[in-house]
């Protein structure tokens, strides 16, 4: 004898297969006050037995296996007995549980069927209405608390007329209203059974996946664990063009070894660091937001699905403020890859340039003179506009253009380009014509 935990409306499954000798098996099922409710003894000639029954209230239920004659009788062997929780039968507006399947009907009677579920923000769902018998062609419809539609489906793909809704993504907390129907709705002609299952998808919940990033803002501090099961947290902020983002990752258990990234809203990845921090501890120092938008912090460890190291993290971002807080507004700024076309006269003989640099980045600064006879030289400068930096002559005795090549940046902060014209030969300090700039970060570097 076996007890179960059974509730009112839930189907369940017996399977007993004889797996040896001639036993002749009888299962029977009782209640906690011993009334027997189902009995099941040979089945359609055969000796082994499959009963389903749906349950009338919630109670603890006893499952037997005799045989045929009790004492008396004279069968005898070894069987196997399954039970399967098939689902849930329900009724108009019942509430969907995670896990536990529903078993109803649409017919012209009863064209479509109403449910409910609570969710919160960032959970990530599958819901299934899969046709157990008739020709239903199922149809799912997900409506809000303010009667939007969130997602619906007829046909999944061309293989089944079954309705599926994969990787709902709930971006409020609240009340959902699930609609069972069948295509045509009122209007639409098929009739059967159906079963109906939500359960959560990989990643549900803030923070777990890319689709559905937490919230963070500057000065907040979160902690996490990184394993097998969850290689990575996702945390989203708001920035302005130019603010300047610091995030660390510190480990705080285990042998993980930490790994962030920032990407955009097209989920490219703008920004990475392994061992920034200390040790195994990783740590993006003043990142310049190139555009105003939404970025997220990708917090994982080192080689991500294939890494192995797992354990605790702690996690701390600020915002630094405005990489040119204390550049001049009317300084144009730039950043890498910037090409453009300025001119240098007797009236403006020079033009300032600012853009912000990280440590170890090697760039290229070419400055080409279009026309005119100028003879065009570069400056770097550093942040209080100190000469990094000078070229007048690119090659000597080719070109009288200037390029800074190659050059790696000492540190990370503001650095000033000075475009000006020689002015070492009083008889050649007047140059004047239009140039181009362009400003190149070498990759790699």
């Amino acid at each position: 004898v076996w007890f179960i935990e059974g509730s009112r409306g839930e189907v369940i499954r017996f399977r007993l297969t004889v797996s040896s000798g001639d036993l002749d098996p009888i299962l029977t099922v009782f209640d906690s006050r011993g009334t027997l409710l189902f009995r099941r003894d040979d089945q359609a000639g055969g000796r082994d037995l499959d009963l389903t029954v749906t349950l009338s209230r919630d109670d603890q239920y006893y499952v037997a296996v005799s045989r045929f004659g009790g004492a008396l009788g004279s069968t005898q062997g070894t069987y196997d007995l399954l039970l399967e929780r098939v689902g849930v039968l329900s009724q108009q507006g019942s509430t969907l549980r995670y896990g536990e399947p529903v078993i109803d009907r649409i017919s012209n009677e009863q064209s479509e069927i109403y449910y409910t579920f609570r969710a919160q923000e960032g959970d990530i769902l599958n819901l299934e209405m899969l046709r157990s018998s008739g020709t239903l062609d199922p149809y799912l419809i997900v409506v809000d608390s303010d009667r939007f539609q969130v997602a619906d489906n007829d046909d999944y793909d061309n293989t089944t007329q079954n309705a599926i809704i994969r990787n709902l993504l709930i971006e409020k907390t609240g009340t959902y209203v699930v609609i069972a129907t069948r295509y045509g709705q009122a209007g639409g002609d098929t009739a059967g059974n159906f079963v109906l299952t939500i359960d959560e998808s990989d990643g549900s919940g803030l923070g777990n996946s890319i689709l559905a990033p937490e919230a963070i803002s500057s000065g907040q501090t979160v902690e996490g664990v990184i394993n097998d099961n969850q290689v990575a947290r996702y945390f989203t902020f708001n920035a302005a063009q130019h603010d300047l983002v610091t995030v660390s990752m510190d480990q705080t258990s285990g042998q993980l070894d930490a790994y962030l990234k920032i990407v955009n809203a097209g989920g490219e990845v703008l920004f990475e660091d392994d061992d920034g921090g200390s040790g195994r501890n990783s740590r993006i120092t003043e990142f310049r937001v190139p555009e105003p938008g939404i970025y997220t912090i990708v917090a994982t460890r080192l080689d991500e699905e294939a890494g192995t190291s797992q354990g605790g993290f702690r996690l701390q971002f600020r915002m630094e403020g405005n990489a040119f807080a204390n550049v001049n507004p009317g300084i144009p700024r730039l950043i890498y890859g910037t090409s453009l076309q300025d001119a240098i006269s007797d009236a403006d003989p020079d033009s300032l340039f600012a853009f912000w640099g990280y440590t170890g980045d090697t760039i290229n600064i070419f400055m080409n003179r279009i026309d005119g006879n100028l003879d065009p030289v570069l400056e770097l400068l550093d942040a209080q506009q100190q000469r990094i930096l000078r070229n007048d002559d690119a090659i000597s005795g080719s070109t009288t253009n200037a390029r800074i090549e190659g050059y790696s940046l000492p540190y990370t902060g503001v650095y000033y380009i000075r475009a000006m014209r020689y002015d070492g030969n009083l008889t050649d300090n007047t140059t004047i014509g239009r140039y181009s700039l362009s400003l190149q970060q070498i990759a790699g570097g």
